[in-house]
């Protein structure tokens, strides 16, 4: 069979290649598995919380065990965009213009709330041996797998140089970034404060944002970052920090996973009056109001991308259930949380009849009315299929490669994928950057970012 791991996400897990490191304990299986011809993997993230601990990497780290920690909670736009990306794997196997004689498969896994994974092994082993061969690993990676995210704005990523398997079906922070900073020159606010997490994504984002706010005549009076895996001490400064400053206007770019834990402490600490402006990470996620602390949230201003349709989806959530995954212990507590019910005997709760439907009454699972970045998740799948139906259609003396050759149908490698993607696609991102302002009079068709107002 062959099997190609074409990532969605850039959360990925690393295996040492010294021989002094050798794995440890047993590799996560996936969440959702479909056997086919050709297989396509994605990496979401189901759960979102704060645990307070910053992974050593010297040691395997303890099992999160979600159910016991009040903290975590169920994502459901995450898991909506897994089942976009099985919607649209279905959809093209019904297709008989698309892989007419293939059958596509997946493998979606379950990143749990963790990001940047790499980022923090790297910054605690600048003298250690491990870190040569860490990076042996992520060079050996980025360098083969194709990854297309649907998510992923980090302007970082745009370096063909560190990350030339990298593509993506949303556009760089380098332009929501500036377009944020008129935005508060705008309004008028000169007295502000800036927030953002503590990896690539939010460094890179907030930095861009001042540089162009302060273009703008534009005061940061601080600037300050965390990390949800962190520790609660950089929380407590940050909270100490708003709390004491004089400016009531914040940038916040962030994940939904940090700014839920910050307003959720601030709530709790009635530091109320802030008028917040947030990147599109999470000024579009609807989970935010499952949070105590979502009512500060209100008024808070931002851009996203312009919304779509996908036809059919709508129904296709709607019909999802347990006998759909019944190894899936995700889908078992989704399941569960949702009807209030058991799927197992259960003393302390009810069972479920089977009468259970997710067509009864409103959910934001169900809910279609704004698919932007379930569409770009869509949009990921269908590069993919193509890009494969193109090297697997390939009539010899008229293919792509060297002297005119095909792939080998049997023997597809990753690079033949990623070169198809580059080449044709037309659902990917222009994703290099040797002239941005060239870059963007090229792409100022393609993203149109929309103001939003939270409510």
């Amino acid at each position: 069979m062959l099997i190609l791991e074409l990532l969605l996400l850039m959360s990925v897990l690393i295996k040492a290649v010294q021989p002094d490191c050798r794995r440890q304990g047993k590799a996560q299986l996936p969440e959702f598995i479909k056997d086919g011809a050709l297989k396509i993997g994605g990496i979401f993230t189901f759960y979102t919380g704060y645990t307070g601990v910053i992974p050593s990497f010297t040691r395997l780290p303890p099992q999160p065990k979600c159910k016991e920690y009040v903290c975590f909670h169920i994502n459901y736009r995450e898991f909506k965009f897994a089942c976009t990306m099985i919607f649209a794997i279905e959809e093209i196997n019904k297709n008989q213009n698309i892989l007419p004689n293939h059958t596509l498969g997946y493998e979606i896994f379950n990143a749990c709330g963790f990001s940047n994974i790499l980022q923090e092994k790297n910054r605690g082993a600048e003298n250690n041996d491990f870190h040569s061969s860490l990076m042996h690993a992520i060079v050996t990676f980025v360098f083969v797998f194709t990854q297309i995210s649907h998510f992923a704005t980090c302007a970082c990523l745009s370096n063909r140089k560190e990350f030339p398997s990298f593509l993506r079906t949303i556009p760089s922070d380098y332009y929501q970034s500036r377009a944020l900073a008129q935005l508060v020159k705008h309004f008028g606010w000169t007295w502000m404060g800036a927030l953002s997490n503590d990896n690539d994504y939010g460094k890179n984002g907030i930095a861009t944002f001042i540089k162009a706010a302060q273009e703008e005549g534009v005061c940061i009076e601080y600037s300050q970052a965390f990390e949800s895996t962190g520790s609660k001490t950089s929380l407590k400064n940050i909270v100490d920090t708003i709390r004491t400053s004089k400016s009531k206007v914040i940038m916040a770019f962030m994940s939904h996973r940090e700014i839920k834990i910050l307003v959720d402490e601030l709530y709790r600490q009635n530091i109320t009056g802030l008028q917040w402006i947030g990147s599109d990470a999470w000024i579009t996620d609807d989970s935010l109001a499952d949070s105590q602390g979502h009512t500060l949230l209100i008024g808070s201003i931002g851009f996203t991308v312009r919304n779509a349709q996908i036809p059919g989806l709508g129904h296709f959530l709607q019909e999802v259930n347990p006998s759909q995954f019944p190894k899936s212990m995700f889908f078992k507590e989704f399941w569960e949380n949702i009807f209030q019910c058991s799927l197992s005997p259960n003393a302390m709760q009810r069972a479920c009849n089977g009468s259970e439907h997710l067509k009864y009454g409103k959910h934001p699972f169900t809910d279609v009315s704004d698919l932007r970045y379930a569409n770009n998740v869509y949009k990921a799948v269908y590069a993919i299929a193509h890009a494969l139906h193109n090297l697997l259609s390939c009539k010899q003396q008229k293919g792509p490669f060297a002297n005119a050759t095909c792939a080998q149908p049997t023997t597809i490698q990753p690079w033949q994928v990623k070169y198809l993607l580059n080449r044709k696609s037309k659902y990917l991102t222009l994703n290099i950057c040797k002239n941005p302002s060239k870059l963007h009079d090229a792409n100022k068709i393609l993203f149109i970012y929309l103001l939003l107002l939270l409510f």
